[in-house]
């Protein structure tokens, strides 16, 4: 299902400046027996973004309206919501009072196999780089040509996911999800001041991590020589790096953890 400004529908104006420019932003998030899950957080960031581009959010009674559609024939499924600054007369001028358009889509959950879940998976450097623009880092805005280019780097179906650089050969994330990672006792993740996408499950473990996450600059080796690495993001959840290139880890003595921490704040 596909409702565009309440109503079911799979079209959307051609002129709309989500299309045209990339001009918008988006979550995506999963709904389990008719519950948004992390729903306040989702729509925080949301807004936040929103706030950042300077597009006008919609309130939240708009989105508890259509989920309430969404949930009456599929209770489960994974919800992707866009909010893109509306529609446009050509050119990059923006009229600050158009109604800007909502867009939110319905599908299947995605089912992982239960070794990707138990053992973890192979992940692959990408070469397509992350251009650093700090007016967008932390926004998940529309514009994701770079991850979409770095997505069509394999077609093994035996790599998960990969992970990518910025520029300056700094490690920022990977093509669909962000990045933890353990050295000793303490753990971090990729500064991303510059550029990449701060998640809402990023966020989550930065938050119930006990002795904290810290934010730091990664070089590629420094992440090979972690204890361990996992990647996360409010679809997958979160999974174990077992395998990178030429490096490969063990079981991490963390992930039942850290899973357990999180599903606990769900079920609250």
């Amino acid at each position: 299902m596909v409702l565009v400004n309440g109503v079911s529908t799979e079209q959307i104006i051609a002129r709309d400046r989500g299309l045209m420019y990339g001009d918008g932003v988006f979550r995506t998030f999963l709904m389990k027996k008719g519950r948004i899950q992390n729903w306040k957080r989702q729509y925080e960031k949301l807004h936040s973004d929103c706030a950042a581009l300077h597009i006008s959010c919609p309130e939240e009674v708009f989105f508890l309206r259509d989920f309430s559609i969404m949930t009456q024939d599929t209770p489960n499924g994974v919800l992707r919501l866009t909010v893109t600054r509306g529609e446009s007369a050509r050119g990059y001028a923006v009229n600050p009072g158009q109604p800007v358009t909502r867009i939110i889509s319905l599908t299947a959950l995605p089912v992982f196999d239960s070794a990707i879940l138990n053992e973890g998976v192979r992940v692959r450097w990408c070469e397509t780089r992350l251009a650093r623009q700090p007016r967008l880092a932390g926004i998940k805005h529309l514009n994701r040509l770079e991850n979409v280019l770095a997505r069509l780097e394999w077609h093994d179906p035996l790599i998960f996911e990969g992970v990518m650089r910025d520029t300056e050969g700094d490690v920022i994330e990977g093509v669909s999800s962000n990045l933890v990672f353990r050295e000793g006792e303490n753990w971090y993740t990729p500064d991303l001041s510059m550029c990449g996408v701060a998640g809402v499950q990023r966020s989550r473990l930065m938050e119930l991590v006990q002795t904290g996450i810290k934010e730091v600059q990664v070089r590629p080796q420094r992440l090979l020589d972690a204890d361990e690495v996992m990647i996360c993001n409010s679809v997958m959840g979160l999974l174990q790096i077992r395998e990178m290139e030429d490096r490969t880890w063990g079981k991490g003595k963390s992930i039942s953890e850290l899973r357990a921490l999180l599903e606990a704040e769900d079920e609250a």
